[in-house]
């Protein structure tokens, strides 16, 4: 015998049985889900429409770069070559300041600082996320250029001795290690703001299990927060390298690069970036010559793919001993 919803019922209004009004409430929640999962489905399938069809038209576009004769920029692969180096190398300096400052920014935010303090500073963290490149090319080149010449000073007269230091210091200070400040400064926000979401994911029964046990806070931090988050830290940092490696108009405006292999990072001369090379090149190119670039385009977003396909197989294999899946 079914029961009847004595609430809300107006006056000669026939009550509607549970039952009912039940299947009424999941058939509009099935509605939902259903209309929710559709579109889910196609945003999904949307992107992977737009990545396949960037990858034809680049493939489409490069083909003559390596099959025609006679080319305006010589060998493809040759060409690119230098500039494959400067864009993985001022990529990797980049991740070398900025993975650091952000884990300790982010780890400060979750576990260190008050609550309207982290607040706020995680705002301002975010905030450097919304400035567009231009303004840190122009940032790198009226301020931080000049900020930096006495640092390349410093460098070359205590540190000659190492490759990365020695040669002849710019006058400029547009260096390939200014160039990496800029770009440190722009992924930052990538790091802090993923590391800091990792960091506060971790299970609160673990860590005041740790500090009971008479830990202090950064032993709690080595023995628990940072193993726990190893995954979403190299997720972080792999997501910053795709963000440095394909970053053009600030490292076009701040670094003064050529087509040449350069370990020093305090000199004029630098090695350019693909990316660039595509800003400063493209505009007069054609014929052959634009196919070229866009070759070396196709080459810079295959090294972004295996970047990220690396990374996701690296956290594959360490997810099952950072705890993230417990």
């Amino acid at each position: 015998m079914s029961t009847t919803t004595p609430l809300r019922q107006a006056p000669g209004e026939r009550p509607v049985p549970a039952d009912e009004l039940a299947a009424l409430t999941t058939r509009g929640r099935r509605g939902g889900d259903t209309v929710f999962s559709g579109l889910s489905k196609g945003a999904g399938l949307v992107i992977v429409v737009i990545l396949a069809s960037v990858a034809i038209f680049l493939i489409w576009q490069a083909l003559p770069a390596f099959t025609g004769k006679a080319l305006p920029f010589g060998n493809t692969l040759k060409y690119v070559g230098p500039f494959l180096f400067g864009t993985i190398y001022s990529s990797v300096l980049a991740l070398i300041f900025a993975v650091p400052l952000g884990i300790g920014i982010a780890l400060f935010i979750a576990h260190y600082a008050p609550r309207q303090l982290a607040s706020g500073l995680g705002y301002v963290i975010d905030l450097l996320a919304a400035v567009p490149s231009v303004v840190y090319g122009l940032w790198g080149i009226n301020t931080l250029a000049k900020f930096m010449q006495p640092v390349h000073l410093w460098l070359t007269e205590h540190l000659s001795f190492i490759p990365l230091f020695s040669g002849r210091v710019s006058g400029t200070g547009r260096t390939m290690l200014t160039t990496a400040v800029v770009l440190a400064v722009m992924v930052l926000p990538i790091i802090t703001a993923m590391c800091r979401e990792v960091f506060l994911q971790v299970p609160k029964n673990q860590i005041e299990a740790s500090l009971a046990l008479g830990a202090t806070r950064w032993e709690m931090v080595r023995q628990v927060v940072l193993p726990y988050s190893q995954s979403g830290i190299i997720s972080a940092a792999m997501l910053a390298l795709g963000r440095a490696l394909g970053e053009t108009m600030a490292v076009a405006m701040v670094l003064s690069g050529s087509r040449l292999v350069n370990f020093s990072i305090v000199t004029s001369q630098n090695s350019r970036t693909i990316a660039a090379n595509i800003a400063s090149t493209f505009p007069e190119a054609n014929a052959l010559e634009l196919n070229q670039l866009i070759a070396t385009g196709l080459l810079l977003f295959v090294i972004t793919f295996a970047v990220n396909a690396i990374s996701r197989w690296v956290i594959h294999r360490r997810a099952d001993f950072s705890g993230a899946n417990g």
